[in-house]
């Protein structure tokens, strides 16, 4: 299963904003910088979080982006639900009619059990649980 740039991008940045949660907002550079996304791409996944109700965004000087609700409220399959509406390993689980061999396919079987299994680690892992873990890989190498 290829996690899509967009939600692998929608991670880290969100999981920058969880490192600076409380202290205000974060400018897109200083996070683009940090988590090594092109800023121009990050500018327009910024709107698309706030969109979907993970950060909150304003302009202006003391401008920038902070998370809307608590990190330890935010999973990894809320975040790949929303950035990613086909994260199926196959076609043929999201549209099924459109395959003549869904109704008689084995595969079928184990590529929904195989989604549903990432589906359960995903829900488990929230994305202030990845801001710890960052913290403490950047401390064993500082």
């Amino acid at each position: 299963m290829k996690i899509p740039m967009k939600v692998d991008y929608g991670v880290r940045a969100l999981v920058e904003l969880a490192l600076h949660y409380g202290d205000g907002h974060t400018q897109t550079a200083a996070i683009a910088r940090q988590q090594g996304i092109p800023e121009a791409y990050l500018d327009q996944l910024m709107t698309s979080l706030n969109k979907f109700g993970f950060v909150q965004s304003r302009r202006g000087p003391q401008g920038g982006h902070a998370l809307a609700m608590d990190p330890k409220d935010i999973d990894l399959n809320m975040v790949m639900d929303r950035l990613d509406s086909n994260s199926s390993p196959l076609d043929c689980l999201v549209n099924p009619h459109d395959c003549a061999l869904s109704e008689t396919c084995a595969q079928q079987e184990v590529w929904k059990t195989v989604e549903a299994s990432v589906r359960n680690v995903l829900s488990n892992i929230t994305v202030a649980d990845l801001a710890e873990r960052q913290s403490s890989l950047a401390g064993q190498t500082a």
